[in-house]
This record gives C-alpha cells, structure tokens and sequence, in this order.
C-alpha cells in the first residue's frame, strides 16, 4: 500500500508541475465568445488637438513653389523630441498656443484647438486653395503618446506612430495583460478640458467598444489593476519578509549575545 501512496504522489507532483508550466491564456470579450458571428460598432474617435500639442504641417502641389510659403523652414533638430540628439534636418514642427492658436505662415493665426487632424487638413487645404491650385495638407500628431502601467508584461510610455490608436491596441503594445491582471478593471485616467477625468473599462465586455476611452488620446495613463491572487502573493511575500528580517535580527542577537558570554568565560 505504502508504494500506492508513492505513485500517487509522484503523479500529483508531475500533474502540478505540468500544469503551472503550461502557458496560461486568458479569454476577452467573453460575453460573446460563444456568439458565432455578429455585428459590433465601429466609432471614429480621432484625438482632438489641445493646447501645448506639437503638430507637423506640410502642404503640397503639383507646383511645389506655389506651396512653399506655406511651409515652415527646415530645422535641426525640428521637434521637441530631438533637442537632446542630433538628426537630419526637418520641417519644423507647431506648438499649439495656451489659447488654441498656431501661427501659420502666409495665413496668420488659426485657431486649431477642438480639431481632429483630418478636419484641420479640410480646412487648411480649403483657406490655401485660393491661392494654390489643388493643394494637399498633411497634418500629424507629433506627439502622441500614452503611458501603460500596472499587470503588463512591458509597462512604460508607447509613441502612437498612426492618428489614433485603440486601448486594445496599446495593451498589445505593452506585451498583453499578465496571467494577474484584473481584465474587468482597467483603469483610463484622461485630460479633458484642464480636468483629469477616469473610467474603469471592462475587457471582459463588448460593451466596452461603445466606450469614449475605447480609443486612446494623448497623454492617457492606462492602469492594469491586480487580481485578488498577485494581492494575496504580495501581502503574503511582504509578510514572509518581514518575519525573515526578525528571525535574522533575533539570530544575530543571539549570536552576539553567546559571543560576549563566551569570551567572558574564556
């Protein structure tokens, strides 16, 4: 009987061992992970340009001279990014005022601020065009940048290289969520109008495509919450610690202790 209990054992410690090496996948949207096909919304959430935004503006023709007052001189470096390194000359870059204005050559000040990209590239492609035949404005967030924190596999700050950019996306770009990551409790903390507003998302719900903070804008700092099994390691491991720290100092003490009294005998 006593080789039953052996087996037994050894076969719960290969299934254990088996088990917590295998590489744990955790479902999202699982509201409708049994829905075989379906329909889900589809929102245009380009950022909007706030002030102290840095925008690159370039306009172009089939007469290039007849654009070229409209573009700014080329600099180096030529945005905020690269005053620590050097680069190759580039169009210099907008900084968009306190009051949501930028000084635009040949047209004056424009006020940007409340504007998507793409509306800002109509309405700058409409004010040239009756001086240029057919211009063309290519306007880009310079930047754009959000900050991912918490239970990802590579936390830290992710340049947005594209218009706009997805919280899946950014996620994705921080490696995923690790096997501790609480799915229904992300945290979006976001500058709205001089106010810092948060929502908790939730990744476990297709509700969360209808969500404003779906799409992610400047500056946003995505938290990935823990779950209740990294809370209970971490209050566990800090309690292991402290009571190794005492059993260590209560070690020495004794060791100290036992020394002087060795020497006084000796």
């Amino acid at each position: 009987m006593k080789y039953y209990g052996l087996i037994a054992g050894l076969f719960f410690v290969v299934l254990f061992a088996s088990c917590s090496s295998s590489k744990t996948v955790l479902p999202y949207f699982v509201d409708i992970a049994g829905v075989k096909e379906g329909t889900l919304p589809l929102n245009d959430y380009l950022p909007k340009i706030c002030p102290d935004d840095e925008l690159y503006i370039n306009v172009s023709s089939i007469n290039q001279s007849a654009t070229a007052a409209y573009n700014l001189p080329m600099a180096n470096p030529a945005t905020r990014q690269q005053f620590s390194s050097s680069s190759a000359p580039r169009q210099k870059t907008y900084i968009v005022s306190k009051a949501g204005d930028i000084d635009f050559p040949v047209l004056g000040t424009v006020h940007v601020a409340g504007m998507n990209v793409e509306e800002l590239e109509a309405y700058l492609e409409s004010r040239i065009s009756a001086d240029v035949e057919d211009p063309t404005v290519d306007v880009q967030l310079v930047n754009f940048r959000v900050s991912v924190a918490g239970e990802v596999k590579t936390p830290g700050p992710i340049e947005v290289t594209r218009n706009r950019m997805t919280i899946l996306e950014a996620l994705t770009a921080a490696g995923d969520l690790t096997e501790f990551g609480e799915r229904s409790n992300v945290l979006v903390i976001r500058e709205v109008d001089g106010e810092r507003k948060y929502a908790h998302i939730d990744l476990n719900s297709s509700e969360m495509l209808n969500s404003p903070y779906y799409y992610v804008q400047p500056n946003d700092y995505i938290y990935v919450q823990p779950n209740n099994i990294r809370q209970a390691n971490s209050k566990y491991n800090q309690n292991n610690a402290y009571k190794l720290s005492v059993i260590s100092t209560v070690v020495s003490a004794v060791s100290v202790v036992a020394s002087l009294m060795i020497a006084l005998v000796l």
